[in-house]
């Protein structure tokens, strides 16, 4: 059976897009369901409970350190990623791309370039969470009850918010990697790496508690 490399790169990545998109519905009609939004807030609670207790301002700082790091290994995946795919794609993307009249988009020419994006976009999301930490933790390691930090309270509370969140896209496009990946090795695999993954972002996204 001959299968049409152009559709299986359009069933790869409609497979994730569909996936994407139900996600991003459910997000603004039941948020209370989904990780993401239920994380989200349990760090603006987190960072509210701190700031209200005096003597815990190296407990903050911790905390906050630890996710930095975390961004920061997650942007170091992204870049090494990142530059080890331009060194592999390069010879492919200059013959179909650089002295052309006219482009010649491959399949593998398109999914080369999504892997690249996703890269990318992985690297600015978790660069941009470091940047985020950073400066909460700043805030956090203010003295409780100082008027600076009543005055950059509401701040700390959102850069906590925004950096979890960005961590968590740039986590997801590295995940997102798999399909991609997938279909440079074969074109069918990528399918199958598509449905792979959204059966594994299903559980990761699901917010439900375990007694339940």
């Amino acid at each position: 059976m001959n299968i049409s490399p152009w559709l299986t790169v359009i069933v790869t990545l409609g497979i994730v897009a569909a996936y994407e998109g139900r996600l991003a519905m459910a997000q603004r009609r039941t948020p209370q369901r989904l990780a993401r939004s239920v994380h989200a807030s349990l760090r603006e609670d987190w960072f509210a409970a701190i700031s209200a207790q005096p003597g815990s301002e190296i407990l903050a700082v911790q905390t906050l350190r630890n996710s930095l790091m975390s961004a920061t290994m997650a942007a170091s995946t992204a870049v090494l990623g990142l530059m080890g795919a331009l060194s592999l794609t390069a010879p492919t993307l200059h013959a179909n791309l650089g002295d052309a009249v006219w482009p010649h988009f491959t399949p593998r020419l398109a999914m080369e370039l999504v892997l690249l994006c996703l890269l990318f976009a992985s690297l600015v999301s978790s660069v941009m969470a470091v940047r985020y930490y950073n400066h909460a933790g700043f805030i956090g390691g203010m003295p409780v009850g100082s008027t600076q930090r009543l005055q950059w309270a509401a701040t700390g509370t959102a850069y906590v918010r925004k950096a979890g969140l960005l961590y968590s896209w740039g986590l997801r496009q590295l995940i997102l990697l798999v399909p991609v990946v997938a279909f440079v090795l074969h074109p069918l695999a990528g399918v199958a790496g598509a449905l792979v993954v959204v059966v594994a972002l299903i559980q990761f996204d699901r917010y439900r508690i375990e007694n339940d």
